[in-house]
């Protein structure tokens, strides 16, 4: 019991808002009691900076091989292991504290300042530091942006070879925050390959599906493969980076003493958990479930007359598009409203939009509510929820009831 009682109840309203609404953003998901278990441990207690066997703290024994065991079993569930002693050629540093951390680390090690860089544009799904402007990714490197398809929203590789071939990067980036199609990780390779570039491949949405086998990966064409823990891999926040064994001490010296101080310990140790449960048969089952959801949702949606992105999916994820509902510029609207019925999802850019704070696109995934149970047959009565407070503006007090009822038959994992 948390003796802190301001504390206390806020966390307690933090935790009935979860049990109670629908979590539709699809960067965020939903631990395991072990994890949290693990965050909340002693373990939290240790600094740890250096690698190990070279720390610069005395009693990192345990520590040591707990970072150890992560790697061996990140490296295992992708694959990329040909025996317990070998490699494969890939190394993983698991220190990164969260995805942006770790692409600055990723950017300091292949890159100087000034050095030319190529990601997708925000509004058309990239991420904030794939380039843009505002962030670091856009002031301390040149950025050049690639979109997408005007007419198809999808990727333009033509176009991306094109941008290569004039702006000569030293870095191309692939990986997207909201981009509801697949990613032709070989393609992007050979571009990178025709103009000496590295192929940094930002895998932190779709990591879960590519561990488990059911969308394909990048490590076949990439020089370094970052991830989130979180989203699909349903672990603690964090990020990991995987590279070639060559940039093995570009990448380890850019995390630490580069960037970072100590590792979060606790976080490192849940990795390892998020690791094993992502082994198991059931973790591919349940990202079978996470794709047929996002379909089952999609279908339903465009059912009831909504517009999507690329006009469906083939990930976690969708981007509904405001605008033929006479909502162009009114996400953060949209957005307020659905969360009044207790439906979560986030306002998102879409080709067009000239303000991220004003956008006319709604980023809506399968994840979280996958992970509570929920399959096709509720996928049918979110759309329907969608539809009777954004099309036929039904009151979301009305519906919240609903909402609340249809939450408490899937509880929370833990």
């Amino acid at each position: 019991m948390i003796k802190d009682k301001v504390l206390s109840k806020l966390m307690i309203q933090e935790v009935d808002r979860q049990q109670k609404t629908v979590n539709l953003i699809p960067s965020e998901n939903y631990v395991s009691k072990d994890i949290l278990e693990i965050l909340g441990s002693p373990l939290t207690n240790k600094y740890s900076e250096g690698y190990p066997g070279k720390r610069y703290y005395a009693g990192n024994k345990y520590y040591d091989e707990i970072e150890i065991l992560t790697q061996k079993r990140l490296l295992k569930l992708f694959k990329l292991l040909n025996s317990e002693t070998s490699s494969g050629g890939w190394h993983v540093n698991v220190q990164p504290y969260s995805g942006s951390p770790a692409n600055a680390a990723i950017y300091f090690a292949l890159m100087n300042p000034g050095d030319t860089m190529m990601g997708l544009f925000l509004p058309a799904g990239g991420h904030l530091t794939h380039g843009h402007k505002v962030n670091f990714s856009g002031r301390i490197y040149k950025s050049v942006q690639y979109g997408v398809d005007s007419q198809t929203g999808l990727i333009d590789y033509d176009a991306i070879e094109k941008l290569a071939i004039e702006h000569q990067p030293r870095v191309i980036v692939s990986g997207y925050t909201a981009y509801p199609a697949l990613v032709d990780f070989q393609r992007l390779g050979t571009i990178a390959k025709k103009v000496g570039a590295f192929f940094v491949a930002d895998i932190s949405h779709e990591a879960g599906m590519i561990a488990a086998g059911v969308l394909p990966g990048p490590f076949e064409y990439a020089d370094v493969v970052m991830t989130t823990t979180h989203k699909t891999l349903r672990g603690p926040r964090g990020a990991v980076i995987f590279c070639k064994e060559e940039y093995e001490d570009r990448i380890d010296r850019a995390v630490f003493p580069g960037l970072q101080g100590g590792p979060h310990n606790n976080v490192i140790a849940a990795i390892a958990e998020m690791a094993l449960e992502a082994s198991q048969s059931s973790f591919k089952k349940y990202q079978k479930q996470v794709l047929k959801n996002s379909q089952a949702l999609a279908l339903n949606l465009k059912r009831l007359n909504f517009k999507l992105l690329t006009d469906g999916t083939k990930n976690h994820m969708m981007l509904i598009d405001l605008k033929p509902l006479d909502m162009e510029g009114k996400g953060k609207e949209a957005q307020d409203l659905l969360e009044k019925a207790g439906i979560i999802v986030n306002r998102n850019s879409i080709p067009g939009d000239a303000s991220p704070f004003n956008p006319s696109g709604l980023r809506v995934g399968t994840p979280a509510i996958t992970t509570r149970g929920m399959k096709e047959k509720e996928m049918k009565k979110i759309a329907e929820w969608f539809q009777r407070i954004l099309i036929t503006k039904e009151s979301p007090e009305k519906i919240k009831q609903e909402v609340e009822e249809l939450c408490a038959q899937f509880p929370l994992p833990c």
